[in-house]
């Protein structure tokens, strides 16, 4: 078997790319033939508006690689990165982490949030730190989810991260019986030297992705993240983000009293991070995540999540026993409040968050990944078979 892998850039950056570099990885541990490609440069040069366009035609320029493409069993790439060899006949597997509808419906303007929360966004833009409170055209994903829909639709499988997943890609006309629950893992090493040790001073704990823009900021819930700290302004606080602005980082910096900032640091540095943390709380206040990466993570270091309905949350969250999942705000306080009080109800918590990530490790999802891959070519070879003996 020889999978051909699209790729968007050979640097690893956003969580998509941690996983596909995990899935390649594992794949060729397994003896599966796995053979990268990455698109070499855009198409074209574009105004705002057409983002979403350039974004879309950059994968285009994989048909310099056609030949070795084609020679491959099937592609395998994130949402509408094989666009370019739907007329081929060649198996075409979608893997959606998320749903570009997913972001555009999750995420408000700033006037519609909730009112305890909105007006971090007009201090932000008051001192400087955002140009504006909300992106001037949502044309530019509106484009890259009318692609990703045509290509889960043309594909010969699609895997969704999370039920989540699953449910908007169907609501869209995905039919059912063409996607694959398969879930994404954590990399090994996140499971090496696990923390035996309780903190004693257990900390308010934030790990992921913010962005730079108001938009990606709001989808992160870094306003609910902000209001949650200072509320607890006594209590001891970690932020482990990854963010393109410098702006940003240096007011978290300077307005965040009792904190520890750790921006842009390599993944693999994490665990030495939260590894003492073991028994605090980690807060996810997304709008929306397919997935959450971050989740699980925190949960494999013994960190108890407080997380909003995102992603795979509702499938693996027991509140009281492995975590919380909160509905606002007032929710996500009273708890904190009541585990930073109850050091034996958080080391209980701990436990059994530590026992559930143990699903998500990486070996369970190539093993499913294989299995996909090998039912997809035999369906393609019983329809080739049936199409020539007619």
């Amino acid at each position: 078997m020889k999978i051909a892998f699209i790729h968007s850039e050979k640097k690893i950056t956003t969580g998509a790319h941690y996983i596909n570099d995990l899935i390649a990885t594992k794949l060729k541990e397994k003896k599966i033939k796995v053979k990268d490609f990455y698109p070499k440069a855009p198409l074209m040069d574009s105004p705002r508006h057409l983002k979403g366009l350039k974004n879309i035609l950059f994968f285009y320029s994989l048909l310099e690689n056609k030949d070795d493409i084609l020679k491959c069993d099937l592609i395998q790439g994130t949402t509408y990165t094989p666009l370019t060899f739907i007329p081929f006949n060649i198996p075409i597997i979608s893997h959606f982490g998320s749903t570009t509808i997913g972001f555009l419906k999750s995420t408000p303007l700033t006037h519609q949030l909730e009112k305890e929360t909105r007006n971090i966004y007009y201090r932000l833009k008051k001192e400087k730190v955002l140009d504006e409170i909300n992106i001037r055209t949502r044309r530019p994903l509106r484009d890259i989810w009318e692609i990703e829909k045509y290509v889960a639709s043309k594909a010969d499988a699609v895997i969704a991260t999370s039920q989540k997943v699953k449910q908007e890609l169907m609501e869209n006309g995905i039919p059912e019986n063409n996607i694959e629950i398969i879930h994404n893992a954590i990399e090994d090493y996140w499971y090496d030297n696990p923390s035996k040790e309780i903190c004693e001073k257990p900390k308010l704990v934030f790990i992921g992705r913010l962005g730079g823009d108001a938009f990606n900021l709001k989808l992160k819930g870094f306003d609910r993240l902000i209001h949650l700290y200072n509320q607890n302004k006594d209590i001891p606080k970690v932020t482990i983000a990854i963010t393109n602005s410098k702006k940003l980082v240096q007011w978290l910096t300077e307005k965040i009293p009792n904190h520890e900032l750790y921006a842009n640091i390599k993944k693999h540095k994490i665990p030495d991070i939260l590894r003492p943390l073991k028994a605090s709380i980690v807060f996810i206040p997304s709008r929306y995540e397919g997935f959450s990466l971050s989740l699980i993570e925190a949960m494999s270091q013994g960190l108890i999540p407080v997380i909003y309905p995102v992603g795979v949350a509702p499938e693996i969250i027991e509140n009281g026993v492995n975590g919380y999942i909160v509905e606002n705000q007032n929710d996500a306080q009273k708890i904190i409040s009541e585990l930073f009080k109850d050091p034996k109800k958080r080391a209980e918590l701990s436990e059994n968050a530590y026992k559930t990530s143990l699903k998500f490790k990486s070996d369970s999802m190539i093993e499913k990944l294989i299995a996909l891959y090998e039912k997809v070519l035999k369906e393609k070879t019983e329809n080739k078979n049936i199409i020539n003996n007619n």
